[in-house]
């Protein structure tokens, strides 16, 4: 699809802008953009072989503990009983172009149980309802329901993440519009006159901001990490304006050898969390 495919190309641009940046770098000074063709705009950045972080957000800190606190077991028993199917989905969403994180929106609906049928009619790891099911390519009648296929509900799926992402540019977003429908998520940036999740969660259903904050935990927990399906579209640009701020820094400070190091330049000796942290000050 075209935000897919512009979303390739915006990763590509940047692997491309980061390499020739590393050529003129110092070898003690290492700084890597990680590419991944699913998720262009997820960065993983190192100086010295130190992972930067994208932290978890201040707003969601005691949600998370709590979620994580009663459900850390259930998820750990998911992950053991599930590697093939973890697997399978994760092909899935990295050959549609889709960040890979969304695998863990699977586990938040089913727990990836394929039995898992909801009160309203939702069934399959993607607790799909039957209409949108159908919509996106899968058979859905007396005798056969591809929403308990994983690797075909996983292809659908891709996308209904995509139509969703094309009205929202806003993962969060997508996640919420997933749970509740896009038209409640429409009334809620509406009535609260932000787009902003943090901002607008109160106007949506109460099931609905809890599982957006439950996406978010079971990410961290199986990744120790956020991504770009964690972030508001507010936040990935400002962490992506960090790092880029670090990259230009970095890469065109003179050498130490050289050069007295003023007091407030950017030391690759510091961890790169420390470093965005420093930035964001």
């Amino acid at each position: 699809m075209k935000t897919t495919t512009i979303r390739r190309e915006i990763g590509l641009l940047s692997m491309l802008v980061l390499l020739l940046f590393q050529a003129h770098t110092q070898p003690q000074t290492e700084l890597l953009l990680a590419y991944l063709p699913h998720d262009s705009v997820t960065i993983k950045t190192t100086v010295n072989n130190q992972l930067a972080a994208i932290p978890l957000q201040p707003a969601v800190r005691k949600s998370v503990d709590q979620y994580l606190d009663e459900n850390a077991e259930m998820l750990d028993i998911v992950k053991k009983q599930n590697p093939a199917n973890f697997k399978t989905i994760r092909k899935v969403l990295l050959k549609s172009g889709l960040p890979a994180g969304l695998l863990y929106l699977a586990i938040v609906e089913s727990e990836l149980k394929n039995s898992a049928t909801s009160n309203a009619g939702a069934a399959g790891i993607w607790q799909l309802m039957p209409e949108t099911a159908r919509t996106f390519g899968l058979k859905v009648n007396g005798k056969t329901d591809q929403r308990r296929d994983v690797y075909k509900s996983s292809v659908a799926v891709t996308g209904y993440f995509n139509e969703l992402y094309k009205q929202f540019d806003d993962w969060l977003l997508v996640v919420a519009a997933y749970n509740c429908g896009a038209g409640k998520v429409h009334k809620a940036i509406k009535q609260s006159g932000s787009r902003e999740f943090w901002k607008m969660q109160r106007f949506l259903p109460a099931e609905t901001s809890a599982h957006v904050k439950h996406f978010i935990a079971t990410h961290f927990y199986y990744e120790q990490n956020g991504s770009e399906v964690t972030l508001t579209k507010k936040e990935r640009n400002k962490y992506l304006a960090s790092l880029n701020d670090v990259a230009v820094k970095t890469t065109t400070a003179p050498s130490p050898a050289t050069v007295d190091q003023p007091a407030d330049r950017v030391t690759t000796d510091k961890p790169a969390v420390e470093l965005i942290a420093e930035l964001k000050k």
